[in-house]
């Protein structure tokens, strides 16, 4: 598992390990604040680049080299 600061994530690129309908390469485009200011943040939305397409992830999800790579591969 790569070491990851989720203050850090956004605007960062990656890329999906088994690309599905041609989305490969996404950006985290913006943060999902909790529902308190005294929880930490730990979801983001990502973008496909190919299709515009978004979705929310867990931080977390990105550490899983299985899944998806850092950077434009």
């Amino acid at each position: 598992m790569r070491r990851l600061n989720p203050k850090k994530l956004l605007l960062s690129k990656w890329t999906a390990v088994k690309p599905v309908n041609k989305e490969k390469h996404f950006l985290v485009r913006s943060v999902v604040k909790p529902e308190s200011e005294d929880l930490p943040v730990e979801q983001f939305e990502l973008e496909a680049v190919h299709s515009g397409r978004t979705q929310i992830i867990h931080w977390r999800d990105l550490q899983d080299e299985g899944q998806w790579l850092q950077g434009w591969k």
